[in-house]
């Protein structure tokens, strides 16, 4: 299995060449950390979709992949991880991370499974299957 970012949830609900990948990979089910459910509603609000239509894309994640909570363990393991993620930016000129993104990239590697994602920051990170570009 497999963790899915906002990334990968944004271009399968567009339908793109890089959804026709997480389409295929969703065969294979996984897991979508809770924040990213947060970012996608945010993020389609933000653009005027209807409530109940984002609520449809919130529930269609839910019943295909298992929605990990952010818990203790998580946290400690986030809070490690953004200060790495950090620094990895830093040295390779890379935008600076989110919270959000150490939370997802942390599930990844908590659970053992590959983070699949779009994100550059993630590009050349190990356990990442880099849809982007």
């Amino acid at each position: 299995m497999v963790v899915y970012d906002t990334y990968a949830w944004i271009e399968y609900f567009r339908g793109s060449r890089k959804g026709e990948r997480v389409r295929a990979l969703l065969r294979r089910g996984g897991f979508t950390p809770s924040i990213v459910l947060a970012e996608i509603a945010r993020k389609y609000m933000r653009e005027g979709y209807a409530v109940d239509e984002v609520r449809k894309r919130l529930l269609f994640i839910e019943t295909r992949t298992r929605i990990v909570p952010i818990d203790t363990e998580l946290s400690l393991r986030a809070a490690k991880t953004y200060l790495e993620l950090y620094e990895y930016a830093k040295k390779n000129r890379l935008r600076t991370p989110s919270l959000a993104d150490a939370v997802v990239y942390a599930a990844a590697l908590t659970l053992g499974e590959e983070l699949v994602t779009g994100d550059r920051l993630f590009k050349d990170l190990p356990n990442v299957i880099y849809i982007g570009d």
